[in-house]
């Protein structure tokens, strides 16, 4: 299958997600959202450090040329400084909506963070989720809604497919991207998943195959750009939620998992796995600013 377990970090996550390789520094991140804690790993030195965040962290992305983050929190938008524990808010959404938060999000090719939110509280959510883009110039734009959970943002390598899904359809949609005005085309259904498979967090490789965490099948699978299963991936813990390859030779699959609303918890659950493939992923784009 040419993937090969090579590491496990026994972090223990309640819900780890929005995992990202950092470039620049040669780093994995990741946030624990129910735990409010951010992660960074480094895969040579093994050096694993963390952050108690001020709210629940949900997805980010470093910003390019600077030492921060831009952040979608459970309420909205920020930068953030961890080592520095500093906070800049840009803006809180769905202040009208208590029922939701941010869940999952990535940077495009152009380097706009795209994040939206996901029903967690059904009696106290008075309208369904979003899907929002915040540009260079820090202007909000809502793209979708009527969501439960968004999952699986990503895209293809030349930045003209988006990848979403709603995880409670268990079905991963592409849509038509057009990369000047970041606006969607009608969506098509890639892929449906099987029987209590319900799609997470996907990254899209070299090759421009997707590949998906499904929560609760134990499993990654990695599809064609037509929807084909190329291969699947079965993991030691039922519940893997995102997915990024990184390293020198961006070869390493780096996938998080929870322990959230498990009974009871399995061994491994909340690990990160760390594995060596023979496939090759894309540099994550970082946040660009022009203010």
């Amino acid at each position: 299958m040419n993937l090969e377990l090579i590491d496990t970090i026994h972090v223990s996550n309640e819900l780890g997600e929005g995992i990202i390789w950092d470039t620049h520094r040669q780093r994995v991140w990741w946030t624990d959202i129910l735990q409010r804690k951010l992660y960074r790993y480094d895969p040579v030195s093994k050096n694993l450090e963390n952050w108690s965040t001020p709210e629940r962290l949900c997805c980010f992305a470093p910003v390019e040329g600077q030492n921060k983050l831009i952040c979608a929190f459970e309420s909205g938008f920020a930068f953030y400084w961890p080592e520095n524990d500093e906070l800049k808010w840009i803006t809180r959404l769905e202040e009208d909506n208590p029922g939701t938060r941010f869940n999952d999000g990535r940077t495009d090719r152009q380097g706009r963070l795209w994040a939206g939110t996901m029903v967690e509280n059904e009696k106290a959510a008075t309208y369904k989720g979003s899907l929002y883009c915040l540009d260079s110039d820090l202007h909000v734009t809502k793209t979708l809604s009527g969501l439960s959970i968004t999952n699986s943002l990503c895209w293809s390598p030349d930045g003209n497919i988006l990848y979403h899904t709603d995880t409670v359809t268990q079905t991963i949609n592409r849509y038509p991207f057009d990369t000047n005005k970041a606006s969607l085309g009608e969506a098509q259904t890639l892929v449906s998943t099987e029987k209590n498979c319900y799609p997470d967090g996907s990254i899209v490789d070299a090759e421009g195959y997707l590949w998906n965490a499904q929560w609760g099948g134990s499993q990654i699978v990695r599809y064609s750009p037509q929807g084909a299963q190329d291969l699947k991936l079965t993991l030691p813990t039922s519940q893997p939620t995102c997915l990024a390859f990184g390293g020198r030779d961006l070869d390493l699959l780096f996938v998080t998992t929870a322990w959230s609303e498990m009974s009871p918890r399995e061994e491994l659950a909340g690990s990160l796995f760390i594995y060596k493939t023979n496939f090759k992923g894309l540099e994550e784009a970082q946040f660009k600013l022009s203010l």
